[in-house]
């Protein structure tokens, strides 16, 4: 069976976290998570322009088989959730250019599939992601740690 990669999104435009995971059989490894950073001094379309960038190089970097990204179902500001709406966009339209196939979860679905509870905290996922992986270290910052999270959810899902 050949091995699968998978790149995992949780979504923003101030940080993008993504998680980049290599698949064979039942196991995974980790090959790279982190941030794209947006200047927070551009316009937000220059933002989103930069996130398209940084983007596009992770994707000719590792050749995902697949994105998994997620949905944004829950919003405390109308603003700041069509913000971050706008940026899923941009993920959305990045993978399809590059003919790379999308799933999309809620967060609900990815912490019930990491940790067992759909109310699972932040530091949950962490220890969680860290323990599956075989991680020296917690993944940081918060929104990499999503994305890993994400991307194990896809893995999960596509057995």
């Amino acid at each position: 069976m050949k091995n699968k990669i998978i790149l995992g999104i949780d979504p923003g435009y101030g940080l993008t976290g993504f998680g980049v995971i290599e698949c064979y059989g039942q196991k995974a490894a980790c090959l790279d998570y982190g941030v794209i950073k947006t200047s927070g001094k551009a316009s937000f379309s220059q933002r989103l322009k930069e996130l398209h960038i940084d983007l596009k190089k992770i994707i000719r970097k590792y050749r995902p088989a697949c994105l998994a990204v997620e949905k944004l179902f829950f919003f405390k500001n109308l603003k700041t959730a069509i913000d971050v709406a706008q940026a899923r966009g941009v993920v959305v339209l990045t993978a399809i250019e590059n003919n790379i196939p999308i799933l999309e979860f809620t967060p609900l679905q990815v912490k019930q599939s990491i940790c067992g509870y759909g109310k699972a905290e932040k530091q949950q996922i962490q220890k969680m992601v860290k323990m599956i992986l075989n991680l020296q270290e917690l993944p940081r910052p918060d929104d990499a740690a999503d994305a890993l999270a994400i991307a194990l959810m896809a893995m999960n899902k596509n057995r």
